[in-house]
């Protein structure tokens, strides 16, 4: 595996490939990670792998200084996945001048879950992807489905930029009591680890209650949240929304059967955990 972290040398190393298969990340690797290395391959070849922690995306009392930074550990990992490249910019390689030109999502999509109680995120998201892509050029790009808005806002950028990358949405990876797996998950003590899959709890809880005829989702939201916070969780928003653009469904839509997807982000101790379930 060669390891980059000029632009120009990436570009020099991948002139010519038309079928690379991309995958970005912030490092921190875990099984989740590696398994969109592996769809990647199926998908594309060679694969490309970064690990940029991006400033952009992180607000003022965020966690950037404290991001867990496991670069070594990464490289053994995507190594044996086989990874072709790993572009590993510093942020003077892939911002060499102050990154005043930005990338925003509408409003309707940018502000809403996530981008609410993390404004500026996916401003931030949007950037370096757009910036990420520029540089390696790839013909098809994977995403989790555990950043579930994060993938929806990222391919509808990619669709109306016209870009010549695919997305490719890849299942949330989770341990076998259900916890998604997050490179935050490291910060939570072993207490707060045997608590944290009732967060995966609370979405199957809001699916139940929808799937058997209860379509008052305000009250299914709500006792949801009631029952994390019992458990001493504080939560941020448990909320159905509309798959198709994230919307939060008319009763129309919950009579018509529209696909929906619970999205629920909540702290648990001084670890703030996200995760969702296509209903």
């Amino acid at each position: 595996m060669k390891i980059i972290s000029t632009i120009d040398e990436l570009r020099d190393q991948l002139r010519g490939q038309l079928r690379t298969a991309f995958v970005p990340t912030m490092g921190n690797l875990h099984e989740g990670h590696l398994s969109l290395m592996r769809l990647a391959r199926k998908h594309g070849d060679p694969v490309v792998a970064s690990i940029f922690v991006n400033r952009l995306q992180f607000g003022p009392n965020e966690d950037f200084d404290k991001y867990p930074r496991t670069f070594q550990a990464d490289v053994e990992k995507l190594e044996k996945e086989g990874v072709y490249v790993l572009f590993a910019p510093t942020e003077k390689d892939l911002y060499p001048e102050p990154q005043e030109y930005r990338v925003q999502p509408p409003d309707t999509l940018g502000n809403t879950l996530e981008g609410e109680f993390r404004p500026g995120f996916f401003n931030g998201v949007c950037t370096v992807v757009t910036k990420l892509f520029s540089c390696v050029q790839p013909r098809v790009a994977v995403f989790g489905k555990k950043d579930y808005q994060q993938l929806m806002i990222v391919r509808n950028m990619a669709r109306q930029f016209a870009l010549p990358t695919e997305i490719i949405g890849a299942e949330t990876y989770r341990a076998e009591d259900g916890l998604a797996l997050s490179s935050r998950n490291m910060y939570l003590s072993p207490e707060e680890r045997a608590e944290a899959p009732a967060l995966y709890a609370a979405l199957n809880f809001v699916a139940g209650e929808m799937r058997a005829g209860h379509l008052d989702t305000f009250s299914v939201e709500r006792d949801a949240m009631a029952q994390l916070s019992s458990r001493g969780w504080k939560p941020d928003y448990i909320s159905v929304r509309k798959r198709i653009d994230l919307q939060p469904p008319s009763a129309g839509d919950l009579a018509q059967g529209m696909p929906l997807v619970v999205l629920a982000a909540a702290k648990l101790g001084t670890t703030r955990l996200i995760d969702n379930l296509e209903i």
